[in-house]
């Protein structure tokens, strides 16, 4: 069956929006990989040094940016010097304000955030190019539904760490949702593990795993390198 005009219009729309914020992501990881090219010079692990002018990268994305509510840079602990911040992140108040985000690093703790296993990190870390991981409840973070894109960098030619940003769904929702709206059928933005990332009905579920096998159900993957999305759809809405 052929796609209708509203959802090639929809993927359309989508891929474009979504290669936007792959392109800044790329850009920011690869201005942090310049800064910290020109702070680790004759150094072979990040100090506090090298850390200079990083947190203004952060800053500089998120007022660019105003569809991401979090932004920064998490390192491979093996590339920190001992002691040393292996994360700079920073995130948007409600009032606009921006300010860094601690996490709770302490092994064995209720809220040790053990990021190095965690799909922003470890997929871009073993494929070596940009991802994205979500939907998810962020409990360190704001408490509700976020995507992390992130892009790996690398320094004198070694993988040093991840840049990237948080986006929340409910800011993610104004910017897509009129165009899946469009669409006749039940749709949804669906991730690379099947998960929904944002549907236009009840059809389709924040987070629901979807399950194939439907006749009526399509599938037009979104020209976005790497990150393994699709929109899905249905011919006619499902009617209760």
């Amino acid at each position: 069956m052929n796609p209708t005009t509203e959802v090639v219009h929809a993927a359309n729309a989508l891929t474009s929006w979504i290669s936007g914020v792959s392109t800044e992501i790329k850009k920011f990881s690869r201005d942090v990989a310049s800064l910290l090219d020109r702070n680790l010079v004759g150094k072979s692990k990040v100090d506090k040094a090298a850390l200079v002018g990083l947190d203004e990268l952060s800053r500089e994305f998120l007022t660019k940016n105003a569809f991401a509510v979090g932004a920064g840079t998490f390192f491979a602990a093996a590339s920190v010097e001992e002691g040393g911040h292996v994360l700079e992140w920073w995130f948007r108040k409600e009032s606009g304000a921006l300010a860094r985000l601690d996490f709770d690093l302490t092994p064995g703790s209720n809220r040790y955030y053990d990021y190095e296993k965690l799909p922003f990190f470890s997929t871009a870390a073993s494929t070596g190019e940009q991802t994205v991981w979500g939907p998810y409840i962020d409990y360190l973070g704001f408490e509700e539904y976020i995507l992390t894109f992130t892009a790996p960098f690398s320094v004198h030619g070694h993988f040093t760490g991840v840049a990237g940003c948080d986006i929340r769904l409910t800011d993610l929702e104004p910017l897509i949702m009129p165009d899946l709206l469009l669409i006749p059928g039940d749709a949804a933005l669906i991730n690379a593990s099947n998960r929904v990332i944002l549907g236009n009905s009840g059809m389709y579920l924040v987070g629901e795993r979807v399950k194939s096998g439907s006749p009526d159900q399509h599938r037009m993957a979104l020209d976005v390198p790497h990150l393994g999305l699709s929109l899905l759809y249905t011919t006619e809405r499902q009617t209760s």
